[in-house]
Parts: C-alpha cells; sequence; structure tokens
C-alpha cells in the first residue's frame, strides 16, 4: 500500500549561525526541540537522470519517523506530492509504475545517497498545534555514478503542517530574511547533489547549454505545441494510474490535441510518417474511454430524472437505468493500468519521443506562421463552415443531427488548431478559439441529446418487454427532443455571431474543401 500527502515546504542556506530565534513568528506560541534525526536515503533514477529532469524524486530513505519509499512529483513552487511506501529491500511495484511513463524500459539505479543529521523544531500555536515543522539539515552527498564525487552543506527546511495556511510560511520567511538566511537556490536536496557532485566538465558542459530558442518558422509553432502534448502525456500518466480527478480526461485531450495537430498541418509535418502515430493516438484515446463515455450519459440522464416530479416517475426507473448503466461499462481500472503498463503504450512514447527529437519537417515547415499556421486554420474552419451551413439547410431530425455532429468534431478540431495558432497568430486565432468553443459547447450538447434519445428509446424497450411502464422514459424522450430543438434554434443566432467574428480573417466558407 502507498500513501500520498501534500508536501509543501522552502528550503533556506544555512550558515554556522544555526537556526535563527523563531518565538516571534506571528501565531506561535512555542518552539518545541524533538532531538536529532538521522536520515539516510539512497536516490534511484536512471542513469541519464530522466527523473531528476522532471524535479521527481525517488528514495529509500532510513531513520526519522518517516522511513520508506518516498516517490515526490513536484506540484508547483515549493509544493510537492509524496507517495509513501513501506521500507522493503525492493522498489514496491506501485511506485515503478508511477513512473514507469519517465523510465520506460530503463533500468533505476542509486544514484546519490545523502546522509543528514536533522535538528528538528515543531513551531505550535497557543492551542498546541503544530503549524509547521522546521529543522537544520547538515547534509553529506555521495554520487554513486560518474566517478562517486562528494559535497557537504547545511540547509534549514521550513514544513508546514498537514493542512496548515501557506501564507504562515510567509512569516516565517520574513523572520529568517530579518535574520540574513536567504532562500536556497536548489529546489531540493538531490538537485544541489547532483550539481554540486557532477564531474567538472560535465558541469561546465550543462552551464553551456543554451536555453530552448523561440519558435520563429511554422515548424517551430508545431512542433512547441506537439512537445507540450507530449509532455502532457508523460506528465499525466501517474496521475491516471493514482485516479486523480480528471485526469484521464486530460490525457485523452492531450491525444485529441496532437492528433488534431497532425491532420490541420499535413504541409508541415509528413502525413505517411504522422497519420500511423496519429492511429495509435486514437487507439490509446478509445481505451482510455471506455467508460467515459457512457458515465456521462448516465449522469445526464440520472439528472434528467432527478428534476422530474415524483409522480411522473412510473416503474423501476432508477434500478432499470443502473443496471443498464453497468452493463454497458467495459471498462476498469485494473484494465487500465494493464494498458498503460503494457509494450503497445510504451512503444507510442518512445514513438512520440522520437518525432520531437526527429521530426518530418516538409518544405512549408520553413515558411512564416502568418501564412502556413493561418491557412491551416482557415482550411479547418473552413470545414466547419460547410457542414453547419449543410446542417441548417436541412429539416429537423436525422438528416440535421449528422452533419450537426460532424460539425462539433469539426469545430473541436478547429479549436484545437486555433489554439495551437495563438502564439503565432495572436489575437486572431484566440478570438477563433473562443468562437469554436461556443460551437462546440452547443453541438457538444445537441448530439448529447441525440445519443440520450437512443439510450431512452433502448431503455423503453426494455422496460416494455419486462412488463413494466415505459410511460417516464416517454417523458423524458420528449425532454430531450424539446432540449435538442432549443439548440437548434440557438445555433442560427450564434453562428451569425461567429462569422460576423470571424470572416474578416477566415474567410466565408460554405465548401467543403476536398
Amino acid at each position: 500500500m502507498a500513501d500520498t500527502k501534500r508536501e509543501i515546504e522552502r528550503k533556506y542556506e544555512s550558515d554556522e549561525s544555526g537556526l535563527p530565534d523563531l518565538t516571534g513568528v506571528a501565531g506561535v506560541a512555542a518552539v518545541m526541540d524533538k532531538g536529532v534525526a538521522e536520515l539516510d536515503a539512497t536516490y534511484y533514477d536512471t542513469v541519464d537522470t530522466r527523473l531528476a529532469a522532471a524535479s521527481i524524486t525517488l528514495r529509500r530513505r532510513t531513520g526519522g519517523s518517516d522511513a520508506g519509499w518516498h516517490l515526490k512529483f513536484p506540484v508547483g513552487p515549493g509544493v510537492r506530492d509524496e507517495i509513501q511506501a513501506p521500507l522493503s529491500d525492493t522498489l514496491p511495484r506501485t511506485l515503478a509504475g508511477l513512473v514507469r511513463s519517465r523510465v520506460r524500459d530503463s533500468d533505476l539505479v542509486p544514484v546519490v545517497r545523502l546522509r543528514s543529521a536533522r535538528d528538528v523544531r515543531d513551531l505550535l500555536d497557543a492551542d498546541g498545534r503544530l503549524l509547521a515543522e522546521v529543522s537544520v539539515d547538515a547534509v553529506r552527498a555521495e554520487r554513486l555514478t560518474e566517478g562517486g564525487g562528494t559535497a557537504q552543506w547545511s540547509e534549514i527546511e521550513v514544513e508546514l503542517a498537514d493542512g496548515g495556511d501557506p501564507a504562515f510560511l510567509d512569516k516565517v520567511e520574513k523572520r529568517l530574511r530579518k535574520a540574513g538566511v536567504r532562500p536556497s537556490a536548489s529546489p531540493s536536496k538531490l538537485a544541489r547533489a547532483l550539481a554540486d557532485t557532477a564531474p567538472k566538465k560535465k558541469r561546465r558542459k550543462e552551464k553551456q547549454t543554451p536555453a530552448t530558442a523561440a519558435p520563429r518558422t511554422a515548424g517551430d509553432h508545431v512542433l512547441a505545441y506537439l512537445r507540450a502534448q507530449r509532455d502532457a502525456i508523460v506528465e499525466l500518466d501517474p496521475a491516471v494510474r493514482r485516479d486523480v480527478y480528471d485526469s484521464v480526461h486530460r490525457l485523452r485531450v492531450a491525444t485529441r490535441r496532437m492528433r488534431s495537430a497532425f491532420r490541420s498541418y499535413g504541409k508541415v509535418l509528413d502525413r505517411t510518417v504522422t497519420d500511423p502515430i496519429g492511429d495509435e493516438l486514437k487507439w490509446l484515446a478509445g481505451e482510455l474511454g471506455v467508460d467515459r463515455d457512457q458515465e456521462v450519459l448516465t449522469e445526464r440522464l440520472t439528472a434528467a430524472l432527478d428534476e422530474l416530479p415524483r409522480t411522473l416517475v412510473s416503474g423501476p426507473v432508477r434500478t432499470r437505468l443502473r443496471t443498464w448503466s453497468h452493463a454497458r461499462r467495459g471498462g476498469s481500472r485494473r484494465r487500465l493500468i494493464a494498458v498503460l503498463d503494457g509494450k503497445r503504450y510504451l512503444a507510442l512514447l518512445e514513438t512520440l519521443d522520437a518525432l520531437i527529437a526527429d521530426p518530418p519537417l516538409l518544405a512549408a515547415a520553413a515558411g512564416s506562421p502568418e501564412k502556413v499556421i493561418g491557412k491551416a486554420v482557415r482550411k479547418d474552419f473552413s470545414r466547419v463552415s460547410a457542414l453547419v451551413e449543410e446542417g441548417l439547410g436541412l429539416p429537423s431530425g436525422h438528416d440535421r443531427d449528422v452533419p450537426l455532429h460532424e460539425a462539433r468534431k469539426e469545430a473541436k478540431r478547429t479549436r484545437y488548431s486555433a489554439e495551437s495558432a495563438v502564439p503565432a497568430l495572436g489575437d486572431p486565432a484566440a478570438a477563433l478559439l473562443n468562437s469554436m468553443k461556443s460551437l462546440q459547447n452547443l453541438l457538444g450538447d445537441h448530439q448529447d441529446s441525440v445519443m440520450a434519445r437512443e439510450a431512452l428509446r433502448e431503455l423503453a424497450q426494455q422496460a416494455h418487454a419486462a412488463g413494466e411502464s415505459a410511460f417516464t422514459y416517454g417523458l423524458l424522450y420528449g425532454r430531450e427532443e424539446q432540449r435538442a430543438a432549443a439548440d437548434e434554434a440557438e445555433l442560427p443566432g450564434l453562428w451569425a455571431e461567429i462569422k460576423a467574428r470571424t470572416d474578416s480573417w477566415v474567410g466565408g466558407g460554405g465548401r467543403r474543401p476536398r
């Protein structure tokens, strides 16, 4: 089993003077001496330190009150999520899975050993409640790879108590700064150890490594967008494994954005290379969404049922809805983790890395962003325009539902292409992005109504076959028809607004591009 906690802390440089008096910090009634703990931690990483490059730390530590395996993911400045597992000789499988998207098939090896003498103080309020733990750490670092360099230093660490107010750390910092203490230049002990014990040649090389240049060409902008989606997939993998709220949806969105970019920028990237990758991304999105679409539909039907007065609910409607929903579910957490641990998924991650490292650029990639990217976005919008115009010209019903459903998908694609174009094209792309969000939301609600009516028809047939009343399903069906009609009535006005805002840049459209 592994436990997770949110760690909020700040680190400071320390010298021989040790810890300043903190009794003057606002809210602190007492400073309790907890004694000195001897900590011995071995940090694990790949030989090329992929985890450290992503500000992720994985260690096995003995000594202190929380001996065991600790895996830390960055959340923000001074904030990390720490996943703890009991002390054992080998890395727990749970933690190994959480770093797999970074590690892949590489081995995790000991890279640094840190031995610390930790002098601990608890800051307490007037009621004896813990506000923060402050420690002075005398650290000895030993590099276990590349020559085995050593280093030692002293630092002050202030960790907020669980559930504490982060503003309290500002008060402590104010007191420390007044005493001449300054924030640490390193975000973590591991980062400092790696820097201070690196071979001298490697240190010089790292200092000379230039920052990533700002995008200039169309290809630069497209690759920056693709790189962001690749990074999102890798970074969200542990969150999906931990079942963090909305992580599956966000990972699906990243795969969709990348696929959309492949299609929109076919003049920039060779589609004979990107199309097979897009197919694999589509497979991954499908695996991630095995149950999600069903959940969304069930939530819609349940919410609609909740709005009905009890007198209009005839028969075991809720029970049938639950039974129907469970029967249509095809996924599970175990299945999803198996997908993320599988060779196909890991091969996809390697393929995405290779694509970013050696992109299949075409001649247009060297062109100006305004021309190349602008043309791609306008082409996407023209598809949306043609489909909306087609739908608006048809009578309400199945014939209209089909082009409006396709328009929803194209609106999503255009939204993503506009999103990717904002850094290059600025306000016009941002305006189109907002327009496509509005259109996608409206058409999405319309399509959800189409799917809800299909589900209600199926449920009514099942209820009738079982000798139950189908009255409530029919009533809900009628309400969904009204909702769809309202969406369709709103569409012409919204579409007119969108065209008025965007036609000066994207053009009228109307004919579907071939």
